[in-house]
């Protein structure tokens, strides 16, 4: 007992020693705020298609590795699993009841139809199975619920497929990130550094997103029959 006491107190020590002692500070619940908000941001709204989303589980991982939060680490994976499949539920409704027509953008890099019909034929071949694995296909992740929405996918199939898309993406991320960061307790400045790096990458990439989502939104609206027809 002595001695965990004390490797904890060694690592909040080199912590605190290259910047990180905010980290004490800030403690889990600020990762749970970031991560629930982001999951559910990118899974149920278009904006959400510029986020860092597999990276932010990783890293939520790695952070909380930084606490020794056992709990919070299995906690967080299946708060973010739940808010994760509600968020897509949400953007299965929306494409119900919208259509896809507020989509693609004349001259878009991101948001064009070239894209938007690539995901919708990837959901017509693969069918269940797409929504499934389109959980490991950021920008599909995010068009996934709208595209099958509009196209009246069967709420309780595309409810079974989108559990079981989660239940194999937030889980494994998130645990990836706090186990995979336990191993480097014998190297401190090597988990240290991974630390940093998945909370810059996170802040950048988040700002990158961001502006991209603004630099899309900025281009004319590009509509299709269908969309013509369901207005």
């Amino acid at each position: 007992m002595a001695r965990r006491l004390f490797g904890v107190s060694i690592v909040h020590a080199e912590a605190a020693g290259v910047g990180l002692g905010w980290l004490d500070t800030a403690g889990p619940l600020l990762v749970w705020i970031i991560v629930l908000s982001f999951v559910f941001i990118e899974c149920a709204l278009i904006v959400g298609l510029f986020l860092p989303g597999d990276s932010l589980l990783f890293g939520a991982g790695v952070v909380l590795a930084q606490h020794g939060a056992d709990k919070h680490a299995w906690g967080l994976s299946i708060a973010a699993l739940v808010v994760a499949i509600i968020g897509n539920q949400v953007g299965y409704h929306v494409g119900k009841h919208t259509g896809t027509r507020f989509i693609a953008r004349r001259g878009g890099k991101v948001l064009n139809k070239q894209n938007l019909e690539r995901a919708r034929s990837f959901l017509d071949r693969k069918g269940f199975f797409a929504i499934v694995a389109a959980r490991w296909i950021p920008w599909v992740r995010t068009l996934a619920p709208l595209i099958a929405g509009a196209a009246r996918m069967d709420p309780r199939r595309f409810m079974l497929a989108t559990a079981a898309g989660g239940l194999l993406w937030v889980p494994t991320l998130v645990l990836l990130g706090y186990y995979g960061a336990g191993l480097l307790d014998v190297l401190p400045w090597l988990k240290t550094a991974l630390v940093w790096a998945s909370v810059i990458f996170f802040v950048v990439g988040t700002a990158y997103g961001f502006w991209r989502y603004r630099q899309e939104m900025r281009k004319p609206m590009e509509y299709s029959e269908e969309d013509a027809a369901r207005a």
